[in-house]
């Protein structure tokens, strides 16, 4: 009842605006001249013009300041610092163009606002002024572009050079998993139609193929510093896409084709947290944890970096938790670690005993 009491509240409001604005319109027609602009409402909107250019400098400088600390930290995969850097001169390009144009045009607006007595003169065209400000865009976006797609060329360049570690990456509403190709470094082949819950076969792996066996199945994602990694990517469901900010990676899951991305991570998670930007951010979650916390709220523990693996399309209604944790070590920490884990062989048996 209250719902649809504030509902009629909200349409009788918004009518009695109508109707006022209606008989504003009717008063204004009353004015002879009303359409037409003086010269004390030219200049009055030339000052709104600087006004307005003030206001979007202001801004633009007030979320540098505020929210430049919710940036990313240094990339860390080894592709990452030319992705970056690409990013940066675009940026600075976009802004100093946006700077210059958005304060020439507010400034002949108001130069060349409209006065009595005073005619605009017309030109019919300026070869050379047209010249000019053609081949300046397209001198600097075709750099852009061929840099875009050179540095894109590099990091899609997936390859089985550097010897590789195979590792494929499983969407399905609302989660990740994570499969190692094993000792041979070859995955076996799978398909959605063979999962097979009741005997732990969550992948849809082929039992038949040999090169499955010794696959190892997680649902936490461990990499060795320094080592490239070939991901291969399915969805058992719906469109998702493999999102890990901190390696600046990204790849779309589509259902019934496989995906591929590549990077060599550069920095352990430990040596993450030591960063300085890292470790700010930390202060602050955690400093924010805290006053929510002493306000009688919910009692979160401290927070700690960990890199992580995001679905960066939205896939149903659980997508906002769809992640895994990603933890880079070293090769010793993940050699230690990897021989901890049971095969698909190993799984399948103890499913059946």
């Amino acid at each position: 009842m209250t719902t649809l009491l504030t509902l009629a509240v909200l349409v009788l409001v918004a009518i009695a605006i109508w109707q006022m604005t209606k008989i504003f319109e009717l008063s204004q027609l009353r004015t002879a001249n009303s359409e037409i602009a003086s010269d004390k409402d030219n200049k009055y909107n030339g000052y709104l013009l600087f006004g307005f250019l003030i206001f979007i400098y202001g801004i633009t400088i007030f979320s540098f300041w505020k929210y430049s600390k919710f940036l990313l930290p240094e990339a860390a995969s080894a592709h990452g610092g030319e992705y970056d850097y690409l990013m940066l001169v675009s940026f600075v390009i976009i802004f100093i163009v946006q700077t210059l144009t958005q304060a020439l045009l507010h400034y002949f607006g108001y130069k060349y606002r409209g006065e009595k007595g005073k005619k605009a003169l017309f030109y019919a065209d300026n070869d050379r002024l047209e010249f000019i400000w053609t081949i300046i865009p397209v001198i600097v976006l075709a750099g852009l572009i061929l840099w875009g797609l050179y540095t894109w060329t590099n990091i899609m360049d997936v390859n089985d050079e550097d010897d590789p570690l195979i590792i494929e990456l499983y969407a399905q509403q609302f989660n990740w998993t994570a499969r190692y190709a094993g000792d041979d470094n070859v995955l076996g082949g799978a398909n959605v139609r063979m999962i097979d819950i009741d005997r732990a076969n969550v992948l849809g792996l082929d039992e038949a193929d040999s090169y499955g066996a010794d696959d190892v199945i997680v649902k936490e994602l461990h990499l060795p510093v320094g080592r490239k990694v070939n991901f291969k990517m399915r969805s058992q469901d719906v469109l998702h896409s493999a999102y890990m900010p901190h390696f600046r990676a990204q790849m779309n899951c589509v259902p019934g084709m496989v995906t591929e991305f590549s990077f060599t991570p550069i920095y352990t998670t430990e040596q993450m947290r030591q960063n300085p930007d890292v470790v700010a951010k930390v202060k602050r979650t955690n400093k924010i944890r805290a006053e929510k916390s002493a306000k009688g709220g919910e009692v979160l523990d401290p927070w700690e970096f960990d890199y992580v693996l995001l679905c960066n399309k939205i896939c149903g209604k659980s997508h906002y938790n769809m992640q895994m944790k990603i933890i880079v070590e070293t090769e010793e920490e993940y050699n230690k670690w990897m021989a901890d884990q049971r095969t698909f062989k190993q799984t399948m048996v103890a499913s059946i005993q």
